[in-house]
């Protein structure tokens, strides 16, 4: 995939830059220790055919968040953010995009805190990171990080070289993607993605602890309101997850993903017929600011 080309604009530490032009220090502490705070955002082109970055502010808020927890300095406001990156999307003339900021680390070779820290903000046109697809999913020999050992609720550059070394695992063996546990064995979360399960009409997601409160989650959490369907945070075994009658992931690069099986145990309610099906199709119209007000009828 290219991210970029000669034409390409950047927001680096204030100012729009080419991306073929953009430089960093390679004595970052950034690259050297994975030192790095991220959101990952999508913008969409409307009903109404204007561009709309989906939860703006509440994005860069967790950015923030996530800064202050891994101790980096952060000293911009998701205000300023969000209107630099509506002028990144009209430079680079996006509607459906991709956005990833980034703060990271200047050179540094010690473990001392950094009085400073330089922020980059990218976009990029990208089709669904998961595909479409029904996903066949395995569950995987990594765990999550042990949430002693890591701040793990910040959005951390080096917490995803676990992510990256699960999604490798299952594809190596013919999967799609990968079903991570927590420390104490129960389900956690995708690579890139939160789980929500559905048993008669009723979801199951795994509780905040272990797992990276998503956006997006949150997001599934208010369709459920708006639809009068139930959900419930518990923990969840690999076991029950399999009696399930259809499962998806969630996240803002994967969107709302049904899966077709875990470790080749197929779900038996057909996707299309399932309660995930309509928080799928609901949250699509939400992204576009469509109206949508379906009738559910719950099995």
């Amino acid at each position: 995939m290219t991210y970029y080309n000669e034409h390409t604009v950047l927001y680096l530490n204030g100012g729009f830059v080419r991306a073929a032009e953009a430089t960093m220090d390679y004595y970052s502490q950034s690259l050297h220790y994975g030192y790095s705070v991220f959101e990952g955002i999508r913008s969409y082109k409307t009903i109404n055919g204007e561009t709309k970055i989906f939860k703006a502010k509440e994005h860069y808020d967790r950015l923030q968040q996530s800064a202050e927890a891994m101790n980096m300095p952060y000293t911009w406001s998701a205000e300023e953010l969000i209107v630099a990156t509506y002028e990144l999307l009209k430079r680079n003339k996006l509607q459906d995009a991709y956005i990833r900021p980034l703060v990271y680390a200047p050179a540094n070779m010690n473990f001392v805190q950094n009085k400073e820290s330089f922020l980059v903000i990218e976009a990029w046109e990208m089709q669904p990171f998961l595909g479409e697809k029904l996903l066949r999913v395995m569950s995987s020999s990594f765990q999550r990080p042990n949430p002693k050992g890591f701040r793990i609720t910040a959005k951390a550059g080096g917490h995803y070289v676990n992510s990256i070394l699960a999604s490798q695992e299952a594809k190596a063996n013919g999967f799609d993607e990968a079903l991570l546990s927590d420390m104490n064995g129960f389900i956690a979360e995708g690579p890139g993605a939160n789980v929500f399960y559905e048993k008669e009409g009723k979801l199951f997601t795994p509780s905040l602890g272990n797992i990276l409160p998503g956006i997006t989650r949150a997001t599934v959490f208010e369709i459920c309101e708006e639809l009068n369907i139930p959900v419930e945070e518990k923990s969840i075994t690999t076991e029950e997850l399999k009696q399930a009658d259809a499962v998806f992931f969630c996240g803002t690069a994967a969107e709302v993903i049904g899966w077709e099986s875990l470790d080749n145990v197929k779900f038996p309610k057909p996707w299309n017929d399932s309660v995930s099906k309509t928080i799928q199709n609901f949250y699509k119209d939400k992204v576009i600011e469509k109206e949508n007000k379906p009738t559910l009828e719950l099995a």
